[in-house]
């Protein structure tokens, strides 16, 4: 079986305790399901942030990293969410990526009474059923009732 590969879309390598603290664990717990994770702070460790250009070389490495990839998982804590992972995420929804949200922040960030988030973040998902795409705490992640497990390994809703 190909490992499937899951787009981590997340702010949390800009500090270095979110990167060090929050960003490990949702990794582990993702390719502990067997996920070939793609985290872009990791990816792009490679342009050289001291040239001019590097920004654009970042983005389009990202939006190239998007489309490649088979779903994305993002991390939409915050009100409202990172700017960055809300491109990264309507990008894969308009390529019909398989979405998955993660939100372990307890406050609400809605323009509406049925989603816990903005409903557009929602409209990857399916409409029945949309809590099984939407994670909210790292244990979560494993269980395999929700729809990851099930993306991952291909078993029936």
């Amino acid at each position: 079986m190909t490992r499937k590969t899951l787009y981590l879309a997340s702010p949390y390598g800009f500090s270095q305790q979110q990167k060090t603290l929050l960003l490990p664990p949702l990794i582990q717990s993702l390719e502990a399901l067997g996920a070939e994770v793609w985290e872009p702070f990791a990816r792009n460790n490679q342009v050289d942030f001291s040239q001019p250009g590097w920004a654009y070389q970042v983005a389009q490495a990202d939006v190239k990293d998007v489309k490649q990839c088979d779903g994305i998982f993002a991390v939409v804590n915050g009100t409202p969410p990172d700017e960055g992972v809300m491109v990264e995420l309507g990008m894969a929804i308009a390529l019909n990526k398989a979405i998955f949200l993660f939100r372990d922040d307890f406050r609400r960030c809605s323009d509406n009474e049925a989603y816990p988030l903005n409903l557009m973040l929602f409209a990857g998902l399916p409409e029945t059923g949309w809590q099984d795409y939407y994670y909210t705490s790292v244990e979560d992640i494993q269980t395999q009732e929700k729809a990851l497990y099930r993306w991952l390994f291909q078993v029936p809703a």
